[in-house]
């Protein structure tokens, strides 16, 4: 069986689930790794066959995406070159981790594509979503990456087709302590304004990883370092407590280590919103913004946030063997017609 794995590059979540699920679909058949996006700070360790640039948002600095860089680094008539020249019709099995080129081109052949990812579990009728209807963030949701069955990932397990977090290895065997400082993670602001915000709590030790700084520097109490795998772990998993915006991985990790958290949904992004209503019902702290009108509700969360019980069991080799065994020869022989822009396992959303 020959199996496509299709990954989007910008975020780092959805490179560590892929690499722990792409080993179990290797015992399956021949895999094939597509990667697309300029945003992500990991490399998967594997060979890729397909690097495209795809459709990414570009991280801003006060809080959201910056439209005007996104705008400007969307090359339209070299995604509609990718997905019309992507051999889709070679492949007997079809995953996307809301990743477009290979979505669309799925769609295009009438190919089969699985949808396998947390943008996926937001979308669930069982998932809690924000106050404020964001009808244009569902349809980008939809849209971004159609596919023809999802299945999808939340911090909470909702029916047989949405799972608990993929924890990747590194994560399940560190050693955790508390040593005192916070973990900062907020690639959608400046390091300006996250030094000046922080700056208010002089007492507390602050590790800040930097999508915006690319040498580590010191100031007062608040350490700036660029990103790096391997350092970002051994602080998270030393850390009293981690605060970031609400993308699903990170997230994940610190509540799999028994930190608490605060997260701040990007601004624009829907799918965020999304995660933090789940996170807000498991009682997780939630705060809009990073500014000085949120600076009483941060400090309470300094003083009291609890850390949250979750289970997250190693469930990667389950989940492989179900989606190989629902679809793994669905591409095979006969092609079935895909639905338009919807998922037949949530019904028409």
């Amino acid at each position: 069986m020959k199996i496509l794995y299709a990954v989007q590059g910008t975020g780092n979540g959805h490179i560590t689930r892929a690499i722990e699920l792409i080993p179990h679909f290797q015992k399956y058949g021949e895999v094939d790794i597509l990667v697309s996006g300029i945003q992500a700070d990991l490399e998967i360790p594997l060979k890729v066959k397909y690097r495209f640039n795809g459709l990414s948002f570009v991280f801003g600095k006060n809080g959201g995406v910056d439209v005007w860089k996104t705008y400007w680094k969307m090359k339209s008539l070299k995604l509609l070159k990718e997905i019309k020249n992507l051999p889709i019709q070679n492949y007997d099995l079809i995953i996307s981790d809301f990743e477009p080129v290979s979505a669309w081109a799925a769609l295009k052949q009438n190919r089969v594509c699985i949808g396998l990812s947390n943008q996926m579990a937001t979308l669930h009728p069982l998932a809690p979503m924000p106050k404020k209807n964001d009808v244009l963030g569902k349809m980008v949701l939809l849209h971004y990456a159609p596919v023809t069955y999802a299945y999808g990932f939340h911090f909470k397990s909702l029916d047989q087709h949405i799972f608990t977090p993929i924890i990747r290895k590194e994560v399940r065997e560190h050693s955790v302590l508390n040593l005192g400082h916070y973990t900062v993670y907020l690639p959608s602001y400046s390091d300006e304004k996250i030094i000046k915000n922080l700056r208010r709590f002089p007492s507390i030790p602050f590790q800040v990883f930097s999508k915006h700084s690319k040498k580590r520097y010191v100031k007062d109490n608040i350490e700036i370092s660029p990103i790096e795998k391997d350092a970002f772990l051994k602080s998270m998993a030393n850390s009293a407590g981690v605060i970031c915006n609400a993308g699903f991985g990170t997230t994940s990790e610190a509540l799999y280590m028994g930190k608490k958290l605060l997260v701040i949904p990007m601004k624009t992004q829907f799918e965020q919103q999304c995660n933090a209503a789940m996170l807000k019902s498991m009682e997780v702290t939630v705060i809009k913004k990073l500014n000085k009108k949120n600076s009483e509700k941060l400090g309470l969360w300094f003083k009291t946030g609890d850390d949250i019980k979750v289970d997250y069991p190693d469930n990667a080799a389950e989940i492989v063997e179900l989606i190989v065994r629902n679809h793994g020869h669905q591409n095979s022989n006969r092609v079935e017609k895909s639905p338009k822009l919807m998922t037949k396992i949530f019904g028409n959303l």
